[in-house]
């Protein structure tokens, strides 16, 4: 559904919050005058009258919406995002404690959801988060670092490629502190939200299937946060629903991408760029990932080939991936690299044990297993191709907006009790 045509009428407010409730505004107004806002900033009606209203008039900077009276609470808040002007951070808040509704509505892209009834401390807490969004200075190509645009490419099945490019995202978003895009192009299986114990949202299979929607806007409502700095573009799409890879789509996706998030990395199944090469015209790194096999070797030997004939602009990264210590791997190292004629850039070593730990705690193997040995190659791989210095992860300039995902889900369970 095409964002309707509206009138704008008048400058942006610094605010505006829509509740239902006279309790709820109570509540609401002297925080907000704390914060610089006037109370006749607060209204009260519900996601109706928000959507009613921004129909007609700009939207504010900061809006706050309450969610108690709405039938279908993402319905709603889908609705409120196509009268909401790009750039407009929403808080959202209701009585419904559901773990999945918060994340529906957190990948729908709100900013956070708040239970009722509101605590002052938190929905301060949270009204400041939203202001320092604002604030928060991006870093861009004239501050003296140029975007980057990756694509990690595993040459067979099952060698590790999505957690190469998860971890990769991760440790740029959150290591070298760039705004980061993490596109996952295989719509049907990829991995790359539940890597952070996220749900994917339709933002990829409506891109695929509208590309005429793709703009600005569009990008900032489906993109699913991560982190601060990290968002995530994939998809789950059903495996009886045939969704055909539109070259054209995803060159404008890119496009996009690369306007709105100063690094984009790329998890793209091998059989992608062979029908869409137009899409490694604008990339200036290939990560290729592979194992030390037969079939790994034979494989690297071919896709090094292809990308040399196809993507010559774009630098190959080759990463050896899960390594094992013993018994020794099928290809030793030294056969393998003569072999495919290129040096292994990055070897990984293989820890089952450290990638069963990230994925029960819901995170990106770079970030359960921070400052192992497992990692400390992905770790090089990113500051290579962040190009900046080594920044520790507890002194970060930036504490991540939304925070861990599971100590907030954590933390509304306690506030519900």
């Amino acid at each position: 559904m095409s964002a309707p045509s509206f009138r704008r009428v008048g400058q942006r407010t610094p605010f505006a919050a829509f509740v239902c409730d006279e309790m709820t505004a109570e509540v609401l107004r002297p925080v907000a005058v704390e914060l610089g806002w006037a109370e006749d900033t607060v209204s009260l009606g519900g996601i109706a009258n928000a959507v009613q209203a921004l129909s007609l008039s700009a939207s504010p900077l900061v809006l706050f919406v309450d969610l108690a009276d709405a039938v279908d609470p993402l319905n709603e808040i889908n609705a409120l995002a196509e009268v909401c002007e790009p750039g407009t951070v929403v808080i959202a808040t209701g009585r419904i404690n559901d773990v999945r509704l918060y994340r529906d509505l957190l990948a729908s892209g709100i900013q956070d959801y708040l239970l009722k009834p509101l605590d002052p401390l938190t929905l301060r807490e949270a009204l400041l988060a939203a202001q320092a969004s604002l604030a928060a200075p991006r870093m861009t190509e004239a501050e003296g670092r140029p975007s980057l645009n990756i694509a990690v490419i595993g040459v067979r099945g099952g060698v590790g490629a999505s957690t190469i490019a998860t971890s990769l995202a991760w440790l740029l978003a959150e290591r070298e502190q760039r705004p980061t895009a993490l596109l996952d192009l295989d719509v049907h299986f990829g991995t790359a939200a539940m890597a952070f114990d996220l749900e994917p949202g339709r933002g990829l299979t409506d891109a695929l299937e509208n590309p005429d929607r793709i703009d600005g806007l569009f990008i900032e409502r489906a993109m699913v946060r991560a982190t601060g700095r990290l968002s995530i573009l994939s998809a789950e799409a059903p495996i009886t629903q045939p969704i055909p890879i539109n070259g054209d789509a995803l060159l404008r996706l890119q496009e996009e991408l690369r306007g709105a998030f100063e690094a984009v990395v790329i998890d793209m199944p091998r059989s992608v760029p062979i029908q869409h090469p137009q899409l490694l015209a604008e990339l200036q790194h290939v990560v290729v990932v592979s194992d030390l096999t037969l079939a790994g070797t034979r494989d690297t030997i071919r896709l090094l080939s292809w990308l040399k004939a196809n993507a010559p602009g774009a630098q190959p990264t080759v990463i050896a991936n899960r390594v094992p210590a013993s018994p020794p791997p099928e290809v030793n190292r030294r056969d393998f690299e003569a072999s495919i004629e290129h040096q292994v850039d990055f070897a990984v070593p293989f820890d089952a044990k450290a990638a069963v730990d990230a994925a029960k705690q819901g995170k990106c193997l770079a970030d359960a297993a921070a400052g192992s040995k497992l990692t400390a190659p992905i770790t090089a791989l990113a500051t290579s191709l962040g190009g900046t210095a080594d920044i520790p992860l507890d002194d970060r300039r930036t504490p991540s907006l939304l925070g861990n995902f599971r100590t907030l889900l954590a933390g509304k369970s306690r506030q519900a009790q």
